[in-house]
């Protein structure tokens, strides 16, 4: 079973972006870019990581570099269950 993007925001999770740098296989000096964004936790970036390792396991293109980005979007402590609805005329 699937964990839904706002379970896992409220598990600590925040969107990771990162962009990759990598040699085209058959020009090796021209560079081309791929972005990669997934529900990571910091600042291990277990998922990230992963990602490396399977571009430098099964993708012809070395990489030359990347950069990333981690943005929390929501803490557990900032979210509370509301009940109750107001109807405005």
């Amino acid at each position: 079973m699937e964990t839904s993007e706002t379970e896992l925001m409220l598990k600590g999770y925040g969107l990771t972006t990162a962009e990759f740098f990598y040699c085209m296989p058959d020009h090796i000096h021209v560079l081309n870019s791929f972005v990669w964004q997934d529900y990571d936790l910091a600042p291990d970036h277990p998922r990230l990581f992963e990602f490396v390792e399977f571009w430098q396991r099964e993708i012809d293109g070395p990489l030359h570099s990347v950069r990333f980005t981690h943005r929390k979007m929501i803490a557990p402590g900032e979210w509370r269950n509301m009940v109750g609805e107001f109807t405005l005329h």
